[in-house]
């Protein structure tokens, strides 16, 4: 019987009532085959059957494994993959959901639900319980998501835009404005404090508007310090982009902060994006902080 090639795997695991199960939702919808709480050990049998018919064989694959799945071993799964990816049978990742034990305690508080390591004893228990259990792979996963401040609607695009391409072989840039006001974005690899530069927000006919206006670009790029400063972020950055890549690094998120996320942030943002796509790259821009923080990809210039 021919094997089934999916173009990707990817294991999610992590921290129960990290977001998991949104996780997995969001990649059916994209059009994933998905599989819950299979035996790591049977994933040869699921791969050596065939698709049903009238669907490729070849979509990615995501597979959730928790400390709830029979069988489950940190190492063992760690071991296993990298067998796996070394005699290149298929190209297995893993996404491990992670959360900060305070805020696992209140999601299980206010479901009502018992931690599954903790039946007949307080959610922290199970936590802490969990979190040593799953630590290597944390420490060993090519992609981590906190979700301690993510809504649902956070992680839902959080997903699609981290794993919207992944049936080639490029990796997947994003880059975000913020307000270190509003606290700092939990999933960002590089984070850039435009604090250093002039505010517009202290100009009465600049505070209203954001970034994207010409008038505060202008303002901004006034700063005696302004040009130099970024120059160096956008040569740093084409240094370190091409390294990542090599090094296997499948998502990279740039994000940019000012006080309030709605003016220097912004620019800065909208510039290196613009800056990075004449380069080759394609990232996707959002700005957290400014109206409903939709992304969008930048086009090349």
């Amino acid at each position: 019987m021919k094997q089934r090639r999916p173009d990707r795997i990817l294991l999610v695991t992590g921290m129960s009532g990290a977001g998991k199960s949104t996780v997995l939702n969001t990649l059916e919808d994209m059009g994933w085959e998905v599989v819950d709480n299979l035996p790591f050990q049977l994933l040869d049998r699921l791969l050596a059957t065939e698709a049903p018919a009238g669907i490729s064989d070849e979509r990615p694959l995501a597979l959730g494994i928790d400390s709830r799945t029979r069988g489950f071993g940190a190492q063992a799964i760690i071991d296993r993959v990298k067998s796996m990816n070394e005699r290149r049978e298929n190209n297995i990742s893993v996404l491990f959901m992670d959360c900060s034990g305070a805020e696992l305690e209140r999601r299980y508080s206010e479901t009502r639900r018992r931690h599954p390591l903790a039946l007949d004893r307080p959610a922290a228990d199970g936590i802490a319980r969990e979190r040593e259990l799953v630590a290597p792979l944390r420490q060993w996963a090519a992609h981590v998501v906190d979700t301690t401040s993510s809504t649902t609607n956070d992680l839902k695009q959080e997903i699609r835009t981290r794993f919207s391409d992944w049936g080639n072989a490029g990796m997947s840039l994003a880059i975000l404005s913020f307000g270190f006001s509003r606290g700092l974005p939990r999933n960002a690899d590089l984070v850039f404090d435009m604090r250093f530069l002039q505010n517009p927000y202290w100009v009465e006919e600049l505070r209203q508007l954001t970034g994207r206006n010409a008038q505060v670009s202008d303002y901004v790029r006034s700063d005696p310090a302004y040009e130099d400063a970024v120059s160096r972020i956008e040569g740093l950055l084409l240094t370190l982009l091409p390294r990542y890549k090599a090094e296997g690094k499948a998502y990279v998120t740039i994000a940019f902060g000012c006080t309030g996320g709605r003016h220097r942030s912004v620019h800065v943002a909208e510039r290196v994006a613009a800056h990075l796509a004449s380069a080759g790259f394609t990232p996707t821009l959002s700005h957290r902080d400014v109206g409903d923080g939709t992304e969008e990809p930048v086009p090349r210039m």
